[in-house]
Order: structure tokens, then C-alpha cells, then sequence
């Protein structure tokens, strides 16, 4: 399959976005989703690792690989410390639409921010100031579109399950919006 070839940026989206998927699906196994105060900083850490680590996979170099996943790992425990919450892994309490996507941009972009920042860390190139902004815009569309489609789910089924498709749908488009960047994190 030529066109999922690592090499091509498309491919390398493919799996970028794969390997961030399944690492949310392992995180699965590893932690209870919740809403904001049930996840902990060391829920954020055990969630970042199983996300980091299959994304690290994909690196050319192995160094790069350990810094990544190291730096990840103090992303997810800093924002989930100073109050942001395990973005991903959270649902949002409230039910009503417009402030489930105002308060999903915001936490998002504030999540995805300090993402970027930590796993800027990791990326010694000179473009390496963008994966800030596209980590942060990346959470700041997925988390309100995901929120979105959960409470929809949620409301219709009667069941919490409705909520984690709508974190699966948000970890889906993160890997894409972040995938399409990060080839060039390759180079």
C-alpha cells in the first residue's frame, strides 16, 4: 500500500492518526473517564504515556522518541495539575450546548496549549515554535466537536457511552488536525 507509506505526508497522517487513536483506545484499559475532578495527575500521566508512546513510534530518531514521550508525560501532568483537567479523558458536566462548545474551545485550546509547550521541548528544529499552535487549535476545534457529538449520543442512547464515543471522536480528529503537522517533525 504505497499511499500509507510512512514516507508520504499522507501516509505519515494515516498513521500518525492511528497510532493516537490506539493509544486512546489502550488508555481505555488504563483509566476510568470521568468528569473533571475524578481524573488525577497520575491518570493524565498513565493517559499521555499510552498516547505518547505509539506517537514516539513514528519519530526517526530514537532520542527524539524518549523526549517525546517524556515530555508528553509533563504536558498531561501539568495541565491536569493546575487545574485544566486530563482533557481527553474528561466529559463535561454541563448539558447545556452552547456552553459545552464555549467551555470545550477554551479548555481545548488552554489543553492543547500546554501540550504544545511541553512537547515543544522535545523538538529541537527551528519550526518547532508552530507545534504550540497547532496542538492548541487542533484541541480547540476537536473538544468542542467531540462534546458535541457525545451529549448528542449521550441524550439519545440514555447511556455514558454516548460520552466516550464523543472523546473517541475528539482524540480522532486531534490525531488527524496534529497528524497533517507532524511529518515535519520527522526531519
Amino acid at each position: 500500500m504505497p499511499f500509507a507509506s510512512v514516507n508520504t505526508r499522507f501516509g505519515f497522517t494515516l498513521l500518525w492518526t492511528l497510532a493516537t487513536f490506539s493509544g486512546f483506545l489502550l488508555s481505555l484499559l488504563l483509566i476510568e473517564v470521568g468528569e473533571k475532578p475524578d481524573i488525577g495527575v497520575v491518570e493524565a500521566a498513565i493517559g499521555g504515556f499510552a498516547i505518547a508512546l505509539p506517537q514516539g513510534c513514528l519519530l526517526k530518531q530514537p532520542i527524539f522518541c524518549i523526549r517525546w514521550i517524556l515530555s508528553s508525560l509533563l504536558g498531561w501532568s501539568l495541565i491536569a495539575a493546575i487545574g485544566i483537567g486530563a482533557v481527553g479523558w474528561i466529559v463535561p458536566s454541563t448539558q447545556i450546548l452552547p456552553l459545552r462548545i464555549l467551555s470545550g474551545a477554551i479548555y481545548g485550546a488552554l489543553g492543547g496549549l500546554g501540550i504544545g509547550l511541553a512537547q515543544w521541548l522535545a523538538i529541537l528544529q527551528p519550526i518547532a515554535w508552530r507545534w504550540i499552535f497547532v496542538s492548541s487549535a487542533s484541541w480547540a476545534v476537536a473538544v468542542p466537536v467531540g462534546s458535541t457529538i457525545g451529549m448528542i449520543l449521550h441524550r439519545l442512547t440514555q447511556l455514558f457511552f454516548g460520552e466516550v464515543i464523543g472523546l473517541a471522536i475528539t482524540w480522532l480528529l486531534v490525531g488527524i488536525l496534529t497528524g497533517i503537522n507532524a511529518h515535519k517533525l520527522r526531519s
